[in-house]
């Protein structure tokens, strides 16, 4: 399998379903890389080749933010799936739920992703990165002549393996979909979500200037 399939939705987008998906299919995947996150922010795209030349396919970061340099580097021997929420703002409730729950203080991608250590604060700004990303997205594989190498799914609207396998040109298969359900947490540690609020509104003051620049 030659093919390299590159998911480049934001996190919280369904893309943990998508790399399930994946490796479902055969392929040898790489999932988020906070390492590689941080390789890519400070300029070491080489690193990052590295992995992407010994694997198959990818989602989460740092991904979406280097669709431009991926499809340049591979051409048409690479797909790129934009995983889609059914609105900006079901993403954004989705982000912040995870942020509290699901993520430490410091043990997570946001601040290199986006520029923000939490999206509490700063929402207008996480809902006009998610918009520009889709459209930028869109309007690159449109301008470059390589629209048949995007495919956009959204798994809450209806899209599953059929959709995916088509794209990929895979025979279709017929085993349950894998959503996942991980986000969906029935207990909350709630001094550990007190310590993260105190903190957000300590940060909110100092608001950072976003760092989210893609491709």
């Amino acid at each position: 399998m030659t093919q390299k399939v590159f998911g480049i939705g934001l996190n919280k987008t369904g893309t943990t379903t998508l790399g399930t998906c994946l490796e479902r299919l055969g392929y040898d995947h790489v999932s988020c890389r906070a390492d590689l996150l941080a390789d890519w922010r400070a300029g070491r795209k080489d690193t990052v080749f590295a992995v992407t030349d010994a694997h198959q396919s990818f989602e989460d970061w740092p991904w979406p933010l280097m669709y431009r340099d991926l499809s340049a580097r591979y051409g048409t021997d690479a797909k790129f799936i934009l995983t889609l929420r059914r609105s900006p703002e079901v993403w954004l409730r989705s982000l912040k739920m995870h942020a509290l729950q699901r993520t430490s203080v410091r043990g997570h991608c946001r601040k290199l992703a986006y520029g923000y250590s939490y999206p509490h604060h700063a929402e207008a700004e996480h809902l006009e990165i998610y918009r520009r990303h889709q459209a930028d997205v869109m309007e690159f594989f449109e301008t470059a002549g390589a629209s048949a190498q995007l495919r956009v799914l959204c798994w809450e609207t209806g899209d599953g393996w059929d959709a995916l396998c088509d794209f990929l040109g895979h025979d279709r298969v017929d085993w349950p979909f894998p959503h996942d359900r991980r986000a969906a947490i029935p207990r909350l540690n709630r001094r550990r979500i007190a310590n993260q609020m105190a903190m957000m509104a300590g940060w909110a003051g100092g608001r950072t200037r976003s760092l989210f620049r893609a491709g």
